[in-house]
């Protein structure tokens, strides 16, 4: 694996930073739903692509405001009172900082002379704020964002965009993420992948034991 590979690709939120999905279960309570309710009416099941509200935002169909009037209509279908802003400030105050670990990891892959890149599901209206965590263009040969290219994980025409961008082929990438949807896409497509499931330091180790870096 590691003669052939030429490029490490990265998903960014859960990744470089700590995963902040447990805050639904909080945010449920105080509702009145339950973790599975939160998590289906305002991302509409991570594991798919669909034509939910958020999968259509994170793809750019839509804006954020829209995406949110929509959700909210979703949660009332359901008796339930949910608002996106109240979400995300929940997952904000409990998502935790960037994985400088792992921030300093990539530049030794960088330096070892292998690619990186970022694939991620994102939102425009979000773009400079996760840009401004870390040196986007410093770390990354290129990014794929799902909300410039139209395509979201765990669509399969995504990973091959970002093979196309960096003139690779699946057998030469190696891809982390930190949910099990994307992986399995991933892997279909024959992709060597790691499940972060782990804090920047296991995510550090679980890289080393495949790139072996001098």
């Amino acid at each position: 694996m590691r003669d052939k590979l030429k490029a490490v690709l990265f998903d960014f939120g859960g990744v470089f930073t700590d995963s902040p999905f447990h805050a639904f279960s909080a945010y449920g309570t105080r509702i009145g739903a339950t973790e599975e309710q939160v998590s289906d009416i305002v991302f509409g099941g991570y594991e798919r692509d669909s034509d939910h509200p958020w999968h259509r935002v994170e793809r750019g169909e839509i804006a954020l405001e829209e995406a949110r009037e929509q959700i909210m209509a979703l949660g009332r279908e359901q008796g339930l009172d949910v608002d996106i802003w109240e979400v995300f400030m929940a997952m904000s105050e409990n998502g935790g900082g960037l994985r400088e670990e792992l921030v300093a990891y990539v530049k030794q892959i960088r330096g070892a002379g292998l690619a990186t890149a970022i694939i991620t599901n994102n939102v425009v209206e979000f773009r400079e704020h996760w840009r401004g965590m870390l040196p986007v263009d410093e770390l990354f040969d290129f990014v794929v964002d799902s909300s410039e290219v139209g395509l979201r994980k765990p669509n399969p025409a995504i990973f091959r965009k970002a093979l196309e961008i960096g003139g690779l082929s699946a057998d030469e990438v190696l891809f982390l993420d930190d949910h099990a949807g994307n992986i399995a896409a991933a892997r279909a497509l024959e992709i060597t992948s790691i499940l972060v499931d782990g804090d920047g330091a296991k995510t550090v180790a679980d890289l080393q034991s495949i790139l072996r870096l001098a």
